[in-house]
């Protein structure tokens, strides 16, 4: 059992024997470096609950802990904090039980037991992947992760968006300016070709537009009578309908676009167990709101459109049937939900979705929850901010955005030049070291948007994600090589366990409580669907190592034991940072 719920279950049998009543709040705290002691409990917090003097209950429960816990060599109070005293020989039992474990703090899933489902990326096919789909990506994979470490079932999906006007908008302007170019013909993956008609498009529409206006239309006039835009109005129709030749011609731009994103996804390292298509699902919730309409959830107007009223929860009217019988997109996100639930094994859901869209998920879950789904309550918007660079905002159908692609290239290219500044890898070979480059540029990527709280805004600055100091993806690759130098290094036999005399030195045994909080920082982030704990939980840690190596010798110790130890606790520390990493969907090199 981890110690501080061993410690808060036995001071509530503490303050059971003395109250005769359970505690409302039990609050721990690492104990302050100037006072001995290794976990605090913060008494204060008890007093409104007990009515009894701080020093006075700090003692009971001191007295208590040292007496029925095995752990607890002894305690002492300082004003309303009791200062809890672990024994060596916990710490040296703990470190026996996970020398050897390469999963330490890693929970499996039972076969049998209810998922998780994590929706995530569902990007639209009439553009290539960008900036703010990686922090999307990132996000909802390192998520699944996590909450697969915690011990869940995860399943792992994308919607991708794949029909609608701006689809044909694309279409539209490949056929009438594309010259039958295709992906092999350009040599550009296929989701920057249909992403650059989609930019034709718009050109083509703001000249139509300003023709028009320039013949006496008003602005709204121009745009609802440019020709293209009313072309790709009439393709939206014919796709509809079916129309055999419209199909075929989306069929085969969409496919170009997957192979396109499946190229992006495999660079980026994120992966899906299920992909839903719009294209499949825009029908579905059409029966449930009918059936909803039959309840008294929703209502019919005059004009026949169905809605539902959540003022009573602080909310507003919302239409989910279209006059003509027509969907709209809450009504296909009730569907969809429904369906999940009917096609996987799973009791959560998690949307990882950016927070412009807050609103939409307060109402799809509140309509759900009055559809009489319980498992409505288990879901979940995992809300983001949006990235911003330093040149400012990305508008995609004017081709602003950052593509991820590009970005991702330019993150190797940012880390080859610091290498090459920094001079470290002469004995490397061209292969060697093109792939360390892109281990530590992704890496960087990846962390510097992850140890950031999902719901904050970011400005992404690449060169000061690779910086080999400080709170960043390659300070921490860094320090897992470190200690891979120092393996390769011990040209001795480290299998010995810890005996139970030995003395730990102040560093080791930091470094060993920083590690023993590994399984409940996961616990922590998969409740909070949260990586930027394991983010700067890893950070903590190898603080925490690199004070200790410059503060202890390793290799360089005369006492064998405190020799083998050490290599073994660097080891640890090491298998941790790699565990923590794959969460986070982060390569580590052996060396740098």
């Amino acid at each position: 059992m981890n110690i501080e719920k061993l410690l808060a279950k036995k001071v509530n049998a503490a303050v059971k024997q003395h109250y005769d009543q359970d505690a409302e709040t039990i609050e721990f705290q690492p104990t302050r470096k100037d006072f001995e002691g290794d976990i605090t409990l913060v008494v204060f917090p008890m007093l409104k609950q007990l009515k009894t003097n701080p020093a006075k209950l700090a003692h009971e429960i001191g007295e208590y802990l040292e007496k029925e816990v095995e752990a607890v060599s002894g305690f002492n109070v300082v004003s309303g904090f009791l200062n809890i005293i672990i024994s060596n020989q916990f710490y040296i039992d703990f470190f026996n039980n996970i020398r050897e474990l390469d999963d330490f703090g890693i929970l499996y899933p039972q076969s049998d037991i209810s998922g998780i489902m994590v929706e995530y990326s569902s990007p639209n096919t009439n553009k290539p992947l960008h900036l703010g789909h990686i922090r999307n990506n990132l996000l909802g994979y390192s998520v699944s992760e996590i909450l697969k470490a915690a011990g869940n079932q995860v399943y792992k999906v994308q919607v991708i968006n794949d029909r609608g006007i701006h689809i044909c908008k694309s279409m539209i302007a490949w056929q009438k300016f594309g010259n039958g170019k295709t992906p092999q013909s350009t040599g550009l993956k296929g989701d920057k070709l249909v992403g650059n008609y989609y930019v034709k498009f718009d050109q083509e529409y703001k000249r139509e537009i300003a023709h028009l206006k320039e013949a006496g239309k008003s602005e709204e006039e121009a745009k609802a009578e440019a020709p293209i835009f009313i072309e790709a109005q009439e393709m939206l129709r014919k796709w509809e309908a079916n129309d055999p030749e419209v199909v075929k011609l989306w069929s085969t731009m969409n496919q170009w676009v997957y192979d396109g994103f499946e190229k992006t996804y495999d660079a980026l390292g994120v992966n899906f167990d299920k992909n839903y298509y719009e294209s499949e699902t825009y029908l579905l919730g059409k029966d449930n709101v009918q059936q909803g309409l039959e309840d008294g959830v929703f209502y019919k107007k005059e004009d026949g459109s169905v809605w539902i009223d959540l003022s009573d929860e602080g909310l507003d009217e919302k239409i989910v049937l279209r006059s003509d019988g027509t969907a709209v997109y809450m009504t296909q996100d009730i569907g969809t939900a429904i369906q999940r639930f009917e096609d996987y094994n799973i009791n959560q859901m998690v949307y990882t979705v950016g927070n412009e869209q807050e609103y939409h998920f307060k109402v799809l879950f509140l309509i759900l929850k009055k559809l009489g789904y319980d498992w409505a309550e288990s879901l979940f918007h995992l809300s983001y901010g949006m990235v911003d660079l330093p040149s400012g905002k990305m508008k995609s159908r004017e081709g602003t955005v950052v593509d991820a692609d590009d970005l991702m290239a330019e993150m190797t290219e940012t880390a080859r030049k610091i290498s090459v500044e920094l001079g470290k890898l002469e004995e490397y070979s061209a292969e060697e070291k093109e792939e360390l480059y892109r281990i530590i540029g992704l890496g960087a990527l990846k962390y510097y948007i992850l140890k950031v709280d999902p719901r904050k805004r970011i400005l992404f600055d690449p060169k000061e994600s690779v910086d080999f100091q400080g709170n960043t993806g390659p300070f921490i690759q860094y320090t897992y090589a470190r200690i891979q130098s120092i393996l390769r290094k011990a040209d001795f036999d480290i299998t010995a366990a810890l005996e139970k005399s030995y003395d730990f030195h102040e560093k080791e045994k930091e470094l060993i409580k920083t590690i023993q909080l590994f399984p409940e920082t996961i616990a922590l982030a998969a409740e909070n669907n949260s990586p930027a704990l394991i983010a700067n939980y890893t950070y903590d840690l190898v603080k925490s190592f690199n004070s200790f190596y410059q503060n202890v010798p390793i290799l360089g110790v005369e006492d064998e034991a405190e020799k083998v130890f050490r290599v073994q606790l660097s080891r640890t520390v090491a298998k941790v940072i790699k565990s923590s990493f794959k969460l986070l969907g982060i390569e580590v090199p052996e060396r740098m």
